[in-house]
């Protein structure tokens, strides 16, 4: 056994009886998107940019919701909002004037957002984005890139990193193409193909932005294709929506994609997603022409406590400095981390869009911190060795990152979080050369 395995075995005692009797309850001992081995931490309670374990341990949190908390953990605004809100009910059964805000919100901040309609997740929503995509354009076929994750439905489970495609059928499969993201590939295929009815991508590039679009025409290149043959260019913001900018990552490049898809921080983290864009295509949701018409139910789309909880965040991110702040914790971490690289005397390089921050080890990057320009095939190849050794290590000394590989920043960390991540990362460093990791 290793030493960093052994340690989070000693440090974490309470979390793997836990996990011991939750195996017997859940299957894989309970939700983890992000598969923490030999067992995953339960956590008690958080408050801004800490949370604090069933051991009593305090880490300095980057999972952050899986990105959807950029306020941090327990904002007073979004608790006063939503603690109201359950005193006057929590489901209407009907609509209510909070979606009608919410849409607002989003109509106003989102450059491409004409209509809004809301789901229950992120996953819900490119899967009404590719139906609506489907049904405007009468084609069949979807075109997603390599390791470009969109969630776990059926269309969007091929070569998305999820690593299995069981229960899915061959005919589903037949609709769904998969390229690596490359214009000449992309328009080769368009050309050669009139079946296709929308092109759907992360667009910081896969595992939000754990493999970059190294190219950053690549964007502007996808929308002057998809406008010439007429095929739908669905941006899933689900991740990037709010936090690479107030508008997205469609406001901080310049490109209007045709729908957008967001969850995360949409809700202020709560459940909820959204499919918003042009209102010609959005409107077959509401076509009385039900040869055309998309049906969209849901019991708990836009319901009362996630529409409070998003109009809450929301407007602080409109009326404040939210990206600002949180971005500027990234830009620290970002120095931190490299000085601890470079005092550990280990390989490795620090890449990220606003507050998204991925480290790659063994390997450096001219990339200067901000997209990377390395091939997928060898981030992929290093990551897969180090990332989960690395995840256990930081967690460690106190720190839990995203999936051994990054940090979502909020603006609720600190300078002395960051400078205690660093510190973390660089014995970290230690504890794996040790391991003959790095």
């Amino acid at each position: 056994m290793s030493a960093i395995v052994e340690r989070y075995l000693q440090k974490f005692r309470k979390s793997g009886q836990l996990y011991e009797q939750a195996v017997r309850l859940v299957p894989g001992g309970g939700h983890q998107s992000r598969v923490v081995r030999p067992f995953p931490v339960y956590v008690q309670h958080a408050e801004g940019a800490r949370k604090w374990d069933v051991d009593g341990n305090e880490l300095v949190d980057y999972m952050m919701g899986y990105g959807a908390l950029i306020l941090g953990h327990a904002h007073l605004d979004v608790n006063r909002a939503v603690g109201l809100r359950l005193s006057q009910g929590t489901h209407m059964g009907t609509a209510t004037p909070l979606e009608l805000r919410w849409a607002e919100l989003v109509k106003d901040l989102i450059p491409s957002a004409e209509r809004v309609r809301f789901t229950a997740s992120g996953t819900e929503a490119t899967l009404l984005a590719l139906r609506v995509a489907r049904t405007f354009t009468g084609r069949r076929k979807v075109v997603k890139f390599h390791e470009h994750f969109h969630g776990w439905h059926d269309y969007v489970s091929p070569d998305s990193g999820i690593n299995t495609q069981n229960g899915i059928p061959e005919d589903t499969l037949s609709t769904v193409v998969v390229v690596e993201p490359n214009i000449d590939t992309l328009s080769r295929l368009l050309s050669k193909d009139p079946d296709i009815a929308a092109v759907i991508l992360e667009p910081t590039g896969g595992h939000w932005g754990q493999y970059p679009l190294q190219n950053p025409a690549f964007l502007r290149g996808v929308r002057e294709l998809t406008a010439t043959y007429g095929v739908v260019m669905i941006m899933d913001e689900v991740i990037t929506a709010f936090r690479v900018s107030r508008g997205g990552a469609q406001e901080r490049f310049a490109v209007r994609p045709d729908l957008t898809t967001m969850a995360k921080i949409l809700a202020g983290g709560l459940p909820g997603g959204a499919v918003a864009g042009k209102g010609e295509i959005m409107d077959v949701l509401a076509s009385r022409d039900k040869s055309v018409r998309v049906a969209h139910p849901g019991t708990f789309n836009a319901n009362p406590l996630s529409a409070t909880a998003g109009i809450a965040c929301l407007e602080l991110i409109a009326r404040e400095t939210v990206i600002e702040r949180a971005d500027a914790m990234a830009d620290r971490l970002k120095a931190g981390l490299r000085d601890a690289l470079a005092r550990a005397e280990v390989t490795g390089h620090v890449h990220g869009i606003a507050s998204i921050v991925h480290v790659v080890l063994g390997a450096t990057c001219d990339c200067d911190g901000g997209i990377c320009t390395m091939p997928h095939s060898e981030i992929s190849t290093l990551t897969s060795a180090q990332a989960d050794p690395l995840k256990l290590a930081m967690l460690n000394e106190g720190v839990d990152m995203m999936g051994g590989i990054g940090f979502m920043v909020s603006a609720a960390h600190r300078d002395e979080d960051v400078d205690r991540t660093a510190t973390a990362f660089e014995r970290s460093l230690q504890a794996l050369r040790l391991e003959g990791v790095v």
